[in-house]
């Protein structure tokens, strides 16, 4: 029951939201457009704050559902729970339904560790804000963010191995999708934020 619960887990991270809201309104294909991913920052830049804010909200959802269903079916297994929240990172990084190429997985970390770790989450995007209203770089607030977690996920929780390995694995993955975003940062070129009003 482990293996299909993470198995579904995969499976339910790799349903591209920002991909289907951005074609059922325009027509269009996000990943054309902008930096070609297909998250909520994506969808803003490129096609507006409403399909963005539910792009956004489904996909922290399937971050949140996917462990929720993991912990369902195994009886809260914490194994099972902590490797699910990674399998939903993979499945919206590497989606099975778009030749497994998607997003950056950052809301669906957010949902994922929302279920498994809310404390330390909560931490984060506090530092995820901070940073963000700052320098006006989403990428910046989410590098830091996610590698600060792992060190708030062992402070707050002293959880079982398992919980801090996932926090560990999926804190790098995060920094590690936004390796392109590092260099232009470092560059001068990274986009900033703008809340668009459409």
């Amino acid at each position: 029951m482990g293996f299909l619960a993470v198995l579904i887990a995969y499976l339910i991270g790799g349903i591209p939201f920002g991909y289907v809201l951005v074609r059922l309104t325009t027509g269009k294909d996000v990943r054309a457009s902008g930096s070609g991913n297909i998250g909520a920052t994506n969808v803003l830049r490129t096609t507006g704050r409403a399909v963005a804010v539910a792009t956004l909200a489904l996909d922290i959802l399937k971050g949140y559902a996917a462990v929720w269903l993991a912990a369902y079916l195994t009886n809260e297994s914490v194994e099972v729970m902590s490797a699910a929240a990674l399998a939903v990172m993979a499945g919206h990084a590497f989606p099975v339904f778009l030749g497994f190429k998607g997003g950056k997985a950052v809301a669906s970390f957010i949902g994922a560790f929302l279920y498994l770790t809310p404390l330390p989450l909560f931490a984060v995007l506090f530092v995820f804000v901070v940073v963000v209203a700052a320098t006006r770089y989403i990428s910046a607030g989410s590098i830091l963010a996610a590698a600060t977690f792992p060190f708030g996920v062992w402070i707050i929780l002293h959880p079982p191995i398992s919980v801090f390995l996932a926090a560990l694995i999926a804190g790098a993955f995060i920094v590690w999708r936004h390796r392109e975003n590092i260099v232009r940062l470092h560059a001068g070129t990274e986009s900033v934020f703008v809340w668009r009003r459409n």
